[in-house]
């Protein structure tokens, strides 16, 4: 083994948590490493966040101009699926990481490809491509910004089915004739929009009562609505307990509880994640492999104060933007510790090295058809929390700005609101074009700005966001 190469920090992952990290230690003087065995980006740049949005988002305008008077009748053929893959490809820079590698060269960082896993306090050992060994030693923090993986339960004969996961569902160089997708939440809703739009005859298997369990009841039922209108199928209630393919080819055979048999071409398991630390060394510092690791609001291990964990690894809120907001945290905290300005720290929540918008100000944009985004509680997670809560909910349809966006405006709004404190602790928002709310909301909650002061937040005519006004006006009644 070599002689270990001391750096002040050192990174575990190179996704968006773990670039963040590595440009807020180099900003602060730190030597840096940062330790990737895939591509230097991660699952946000090339499998999930950005090739999802770049499939969805031409689905999503030929939705929007079928509904505007004048454009319907241009645009009611089918996709151009070949330039849709193109333009995919090439915000996944064809799965190449030459542009992220340089950026860490520009800020000074030192990027090592491999495999890394802990091997004791402060040290980790690389394993790279060609099954060299390299030593790291940290001087202050050891980083880990591994992400999250997709879960396939073990059904029986799902080893031999070769299912999809959210990876190839993102990077599929051409639209399945029939795909079953086994599951209710983001992945599966956001999947199911784009391909069937993409030319597949799609089927949603969800175990649960509706799809995006963890939003409002309203949200899932609005988008089944309309995953059905487009000639999805979407079935709730239903439990998959067995695949069949033979061969490993050819078609596959979803067997569900009673025995029904459901048939596709390819199926995506769309059923959770687990976090990537089965093979990272935990056990080494006397933690658990396969385990999320647990952290204060600094990010900080509360095993080891020289260990940190971002991103949806940490399991506090496994989105990417939060991820990046936790890195931000921790290297802030980590560059104030090093420099010794951060003693205080170790007693409580501390200002700008403290993380809580990942707790009580968590905004979700979902891409489907209509986009659903929220921030904060919804309405039973409110109440299971003890706060006294009324919920005022508004059609998004009525609010002039929608109807001059598409006819037949569908969608719906809700604000919850805090009564003993007269302040918004959630929203969510369902409707073509409604991700772009929930920023709006964000800040009010994240602010505790009071209800009478919103009165002050005057929308702009005609737009979407006159949805505000309404609410408020039903709320004060």
């Amino acid at each position: 083994m070599s002689e270990a190469v001391e750096y002040d920090v050192v990174v575990l992952g190179g996704g968006p948590a773990g670039e963040n990290v590595v440009d807020r230690t180099c900003a602060a003087g730190l030597s840096t490493a940062l330790v990737e065995s895939e591509l230097v980006g991660g699952e946000c740049s090339y499998w999930a966040c950005i090739p999802s949005k770049a499939l969805l988002r031409p689905a999503l305008a030929r939705a929007d101009g079928r509904r505007v008077p004048g454009l319907a009748g241009a645009v009611g053929g089918p996709l151009d699926t070949a330039a849709v893959f193109t333009h995919r490809d090439y915000w996944t820079g064809h799965w190449k990481d030459d542009g992220q590698a340089d950026w860490l060269e520009s800020v000074g960082a030192h990027l090592l490809r491999g495999h890394g896993r802990l091997d004791g306090p402060r040290r980790v050992v690389v394993t790279g491509p060609e099954g060299e060994h390299h030593v790291l030693a940290a001087r202050h923090a050891v980083v880990v910004a591994t992400g999250s993986r997709a879960v396939i339960p073990p059904l029986p004969g799902i080893a031999g089915a070769r299912p999809w996961t959210s990876r190839e569902a993102t990077s599929a160089r051409q639209a399945p004739g029939r795909l079953l997708i086994v599951g209710g939440s983001v992945v599966a809703a956001e999947m199911a929009t784009a391909w069937q739009a993409l030319g597949s005859r799609v089927t949603v298997l969800a175990r649960g009562p509706r799809l995006l369990p963890r939003m409002e009841p309203f949200a899932g039922e609005l988008v089944a609505e309309a995953l059905r209108e487009a000639g999805a199928v979407v079935r709730t209630g239903v439990s998959a307990e067995a695949v069949v393919r033979d061969g490993g080819s050819g078609p596959v055979r979803v067997v569900l509880e009673g025995g029904e048999i459901v048939e596709g071409d390819e199926l995506l398991m769309a059923t959770g994640r687990a976090p990537r630390t089965e093979d990272l060394g935990l056990d080494t510092v006397g933690l658990m492999p396969g385990d999320w690791i647990e952290v204060d609001d600094s990010c900080r291990s509360e095993a080891h104060e020289w260990l940190y964990a971002v991103g949806d690894v940490n399991h506090r809120a496994l989105l990417t933007h939060q991820g990046k907001y936790q890195a931000r945290i921790a290297g802030a905290a980590i560059a104030a510790r090093a420099a010794g300005t951060a003693a205080a720290a170790d007693t409580g929540p501390w200002g700008a090295h403290a993380a809580t918008a990942d707790v009580r100000a968590l905004p979700q944009a979902v891409f489907t058809d209509p986009e659903a985004a929220a921030v904060g509680p919804t309405l039973a997670e409110a109440e299971r929390a003890g706060h006294r809560v009324r919920a005022v909910d508004f059609d998004l349809g009525k609010v002039s700005g929608a109807g001059l966006y598409a006819d037949g405006y569908r969608g719906r709004a809700r604000m919850v609101v805090d009564l003993d404190r007269e302040v918004l602790l959630g929203a969510t928002f369902v409707g073509p074009g409604a991700a772009e709310l929930v920023h709006a909301a964000t800040i009010a909650v994240a602010g505790e700005v009071p209800i009478g002061r919103l009165w002050h937040a005057v929308p702009a005519f005609p737009t979407i966001s006159e949805i505000w006004l309404r609410l408020l006006e039903a709320y004060r009644g």
